[in-house]
């Protein structure tokens, strides 16, 4: 298996891995914020389906487009939104069961050469599709410490 190939299951595994750690909790536990300065475990849910959709959009920009700019948005802004702050985290969770199917298959077919592809981020500067793919996989994984810390300070 290459690297490339243990990000791409990184992936494909997050969606279960999240829906395993929220399983059960009460809208207490997740809306509630147990850490200073960081969001609720909703919030993080919600955001890695906002989050991952933006980036799905960037990566089919960056393969059929030409050095396309990449637009930002304000996170925290998006969090505190009441679609992306509720204890219902059925749509988020089925969205990114759903986007991470379609993701992994763009990634898993996506052409040798298209890999140094790049697009144009104003905060980030250059971003190469190979760049995205480490910097997202690695996302999902701080999202499943942020949760797990959140849960432990309840």
């Amino acid at each position: 298996m290459t690297d490339r190939d243990l990000l791409i299951d990184k992936i494909r595994r997050l969606p279960q891995q999240i829906a395993g750690l929220v399983d059960g909790l009460t809208d207490a536990q997740l809306t509630g914020h147990f850490l200073a300065g960081e969001w609720s475990v909703a919030q993080n849910v919600h955001h890695l389906a906002d989050s991952h959709m933006n980036s799905y959009i960037r990566c089919k920009l960056i393969a059929t487009e030409d050095h396309p700019p990449l637009k930002p948005y304000d996170q925290d802004m998006w969090a505190e939104m009441a679609d992306a702050s509720g204890p219902d985290l059925a749509v988020s969770l089925a969205l990114l069961t759903a986007l991470h199917s379609r993701w992994v298959v763009f990634w898993e077919n996506l052409p040798t050469d298209a890999w140094a592809r790049k697009g144009f981020h104003p905060a980030n500067g250059d971003l190469s599709l190979d760049d995205i793919l480490k910097s997202y996989a690695a996302h999902g994984e701080s999202h499943i410490d942020q949760i797990t810390r959140t849960l432990a300070a309840q």
